[in-house]
């Protein structure tokens, strides 16, 4: 059954709710299972498979992998962690056990987040073979308390399918062009809100506004698990994507309250950064402006050398950079609807600058008369011009050489602030869109 939602950080909010407690990793049932929750919110979602053992690129997909049970117990029976209270207890990618211990071997496969003792932390080994459980350094030092002799029952029920597969989805909105913009997000970490939830849960909320919007370009929407899955992505649609993509944004971490931050291409000089510092600049001035030497998530593989699409990452907390990143402290009281409203709010203007950045000539010699077409206010008072000083500067610098991000930058007005007035200019035949 579709579900209907809002526009809003509410809807965002409740679809992070809906994929939080799913497990998930970079294969098997939890992303599947994560499509199918997306597809509710965003029926024209479809989704794809690619076999394990596939090679891409440099890459080759790993065997699908799946965990059903992970707990270590006491002799007494009393499971001290258990996978079924929170999913972060087992190491990404853990091979099975189920072996009788002394915490003087068990230690060995500990994983603890030292420098904050009441987290459980994230921790993935996808591409080692290792047996691994991570808990809090509490719940170790519970463990320790023991004794080096005493013996835990150690179980991991995991398994790898090497017949089995990668899976991701896609979906565009058409527009007049054929021309696109690429919605990028990942959804393989477990039970994290903002690193994990956030993106793919404003991604549909975004794709359900942008049904109803006449659209020049056309959109793409992606859900991939990270690195493997944008590079397997990659690797099946690079062409497409090289002659279509126009823009395009990498949504990470954007569901918390704090600041914003983008995360610039190779070269920072694309559309995509172009708008995005445009927006952050007058609408949160504050905004943490990263270079690629700072990248992290899926823009390293779009901004790649021969790759080279104009694709940057946009986040509000920067992964990486809060406490609670990759960690059980990444729960759903870190993201917020407030949160969730404010990347939304960034994320519409930035699509409608996009959307309207073309090179703009005025059509008349020196000064257009205004008043006569009601575009210049009749009274003449303190504090009534300011918006038409903004107008009659967009004409000053309307000579076919300036896109709307250029003008706004040369006037000091934000881009998307100027789309009203350039639309009352083109309504009045004063200005042409140069090609």
């Amino acid at each position: 059954m579709v579900s209907t939602l809002n526009i809003d950080g509410k809807s965002c909010y409740s679809i992070a709710s809906e994929l939080y407690p799913v497990f998930r990793s970079i294969t098997g049932q939890g992303v599947r299972d994560t499509l199918d929750i997306l597809k509710k919110y965003a029926p024209m979602l479809t989704t794809y498979s690619v076999k394990s053992g596939t090679e891409v690129f440099d890459w080759t997909v790993p065997p699908e992998w799946n965990c059903y049970e992970c707990y270590i117990e006491d002799a007494d029976g009393n499971r001290l962690i258990d996978f079924r209270n929170n999913g972060l207890h087992v190491l990404g990618y853990s091979c099975p056990v189920d072996k009788w211990m002394k915490y003087s071997e068990l230690k060995n496969y500990l994983y603890v987040q030292s420098n904050q003792p009441d987290v459980i932390p994230y921790v993935t080994s996808y591409y080692e073979k290792r047996i691994g459980f991570c808990l809090s350094v509490r719940q170790m030092e519970k463990l320790a308390s023991y004794g080096e002799d005493y013996e835990f029952h150690a179980v991991i029920k995991s398994e790898f399918n090497p017949d089995g597969v990668l899976n991701y989805g896609e979906f565009f909105l058409e527009g007049e062009s054929e021309k696109e913009i690429l919605i990028s997000t990942y959804i393989c970490h477990p039970f994290m809100a903002n690193n994990e939830c956030s993106g793919p849960a404003l991604s549909v909320v975004l794709a359900n506004y942008l049904k109803s919007q006449k659209r020049k370009y056309t959109y793409r929407f992606v859900f991939i698990p990270e690195t493997i899955g944008s590079i397997t992505y990659i690797s099946q649609k690079l062409d497409a994507l090289k002659k279509n993509v126009v823009a395009g944004f990498v949504l990470s971490c954007v569901g918390d309250d704090n600041a914003y931050a983008l995360v610039r291409t190779r070269y920072g000089n694309t559309l995509s950064d172009r708008v995005m510092e445009n927006v952050l600049r007058f609408d949160a001035p504050n905004f943490r402006n990263c270079s690629f030497l700072e990248r992290g998530s899926d823009e390293r593989q779009y901004s790649a050398p021969g790759v080279d699409l104009p694709v940057c990452g946009f986040c509000r907390s920067k992964y990486g950079t809060f406490p609670e990143y990759h960690t059980s402290k990444d729960d759903l009281s870190y993201i917020s609807e407030k949160g969730f409203d404010g990347a939304l709010n960034v994320l519409k203007k930035a699509i409608a600058v996009i959307e309207n950045n073309d090179y703009y000539r005025i059509n008349v010699l020196c000064e257009p008369q205004l008043g006569k077409r009601s575009l210049y206010p009749t009274i003449s008072q303190k504090g009534v011009h300011g918006h038409v000083m903004a107008m009659r500067n967009f004409i000053a610098y309307a000579d076919g050489k300036n896109d709307l991000i250029d003008i706004s930058k040369l006037i000091g007005v934000p881009a998307f602030d100027l789309i009203e007035i350039k639309n009352k200019l083109l309504e009045h035949n004063l200005l042409s869109i140069q090609n």
